[in-house]
């Protein structure tokens, strides 16, 4: 089996490249491909899976993750489900009430950002920032990954520059090189993540 993640950013790329391979199997194999933003993926994915349409084999799986940012969850998704069908595919979503029950493309939600996994992990953070306190995820406001308010990078920024990082603003590809290598999947308390872990773990249960 092979399987193509379409991501927002880079940052969101290099995070997968560290975590995948310590999650699927041997036997499947994977190519990230990321966009320039949310609305970039958006306005290019209809031609993209046009595209894939005319010859992805069916052992092919295709992942969308995409930000919630500020955007209704529920009218994201059903936004994704509409240009995945139009182009073809069907989907997890959609093949969940058939009874053969077989998909082709999935479209995951962060609940928030990327940082929001980090924060899920705090042992990783903490790990490749050792000043940072290990009892930050003890604190009411960090205490769900999913709903920190005023943005998860945001709070990420505020709580490496304390600990003396970053100084000069959150760079995003750093933090993921730095942090992504240390997670645990299985450890990680957002939400979000669990939801995306949960649909790989199904996908290699399924090979």
């Amino acid at each position: 089996m092979h399987i193509e993640f379409l991501v927002e950013d880079l940052s969101t790329a290099e995070a997968l490249s560290y975590l995948l391979p310590n999650i699927l199997s041997d036997s499947i194999t994977f190519e990230t491909h990321s966009f320039q933003g949310k609305q970039d993926l958006l306005s290019k994915l209809p031609n993209r899976l046009k595209g894939y349409q005319k010859w992805i084999p069916d052992y092919y799986r295709i992942i969308i993750l995409v930000d919630k940012d500020n955007e209704d969850c529920q009218k994201l998704k059903r936004k994704l489900e509409k240009i995945a069908v139009d182009a073809g595919f069907v989907t997890k979503s959609v093949a969940k009430g058939q009874r053969k029950n077989k998909y082709q493309l999935i479209n995951r939600i962060m609940i928030e950002e990327l940082e929001a996994w980090f924060f899920g992990d705090i042992q990783a953070v903490t790990k490749a920032y050792p000043k940072v306190s290990k009892n930050i995820c003890e604190k009411a406001t960090y205490r769900d990954p999913d709903d920190i308010k005023g943005g998860t990078w945001e709070a990420l920024e505020r709580v490496l520059q304390k600990a003396g990082y970053h100084q000069g603003g959150l760079q995003k590809l750093k933090a993921a090189r730095d942090i992504a290598p240390q997670m645990k999947p299985t450890k990680n308390s957002s939400k979000s993540f669990q939801v995306f872990y949960t649909c790989l773990l199904e996908i290699i249960q399924s090979e």
